[in-house]
């Protein structure tokens, strides 16, 4: 019984593995099986299995730095590295991220997103081959007309587009407080880095490569779709970001899902944030 339990696991396995080009490791499969299939596996069965067949998750590496911006006086980091937040709209986080393309990734490609720490959802987005003032002013429309009436406090690094005269404004003009990260201090936005690195990893998978600017900005859009309304978390239940932001939206009680305490971010908020 239990070889035969075994030769049906390992069915799935190579399923979703060929599925989720290789990217799952042995938590989101045991995830992903259980919830698609209503089977009850645990981590320790799928990791056995997966290691019997040889299939392994990317692993990500290590962000080595960041990068560095002079130091100004538009906001203060407001947010204080609380990355909870008790439902929708309540906080909101923003980054641009570079991306290479073309025979020799000689192309760069923009992405600028808004990423909601209630539910991990991405609010709004845009894609340029540009880094200026337009592709953020442009994501952040596209945030405020997809959740009117939204008042979160906004959170970027001290990037020159945030820092603008008429990006500030647009923050007062919809009754948004402003947050920045300090100079040196990658890990202010840290689920905005952890979100990059993800999305990195992901749709440059085992070396992926793309010469072409539309087959680039065609895998950005499907993926931020995918992590949107396929990729489960276990934080949430083994439920995707736009699953949990409907029932949000829809409760006026919205469930908590309270991020677990690192002792070494107490210690730093306990000298810095006194």
């Amino acid at each position: 019984e239990r070889d035969l339990e075994n030769e049906e696991l390992a069915d799935f396995i190579r399923k979703y593995d060929e599925k989720f080009n290789h990217t799952l490791g042995y938590r989101m499969m045991t995830d992903r099986i259980n919830r698609d299939e209503n089977k009850n596996y645990n981590d320790k069965q799928v990791y056995k299995v997966m290691k019997i067949l040889g299939i392994k998750s990317i692993i990500r590496p290590k962000r080595r730095s960041c990068t560095v911006r002079k130091s100004n006086n538009t906001a203060k980091n407001n947010l204080k590295r609380d990355f909870n937040a008790s439902r929708p709209n309540e906080k909101w986080v923003t980054d641009v991220t570079e991306f290479k393309y073309g025979k020799n990734n000689e192309n760069k490609l923009y992405l600028s997103l808004i990423l909601d720490l209630y539910d991990r959802y991405p609010v709004g987005y845009a894609i340029s081959d540009h880094n200026d003032n337009k592709l953020v002013f442009n994501t952040f429309r596209s945030a405020v007309d997809a959740n009117p009436g939204a008042h979160p406090l906004f959170h970027s690094d001290g990037g020159y587009q945030y820092t603008s005269p008429i990006f500030v404004r647009m923050l007062k003009d919809n009754g948004m407080e402003q947050s920045m990260s300090r100079v040196h201090c990658c890990i202010d936005n840290g689920p905005m880095e952890g979100f990059w690195g993800i999305l990195k990893c992901e749709i440059y998978h085992y070396g992926k490569k793309y010469e072409a600017r539309e087959e680039l900005e065609e895998a950005i859009i499907e993926w931020i779709r995918y992590y949107s309304h396929e990729r489960y978390q276990r934080r949430f239940g083994v439920r995707t970001p736009y699953e949990v932001r409907s029932e949000a939206l829809c409760n006026e009680n919205p469930v908590q899902y309270p991020i677990p305490e690192n002792k070494a971010i107490q210690k730093y908020k306990a000298a810095h944030y006194a």
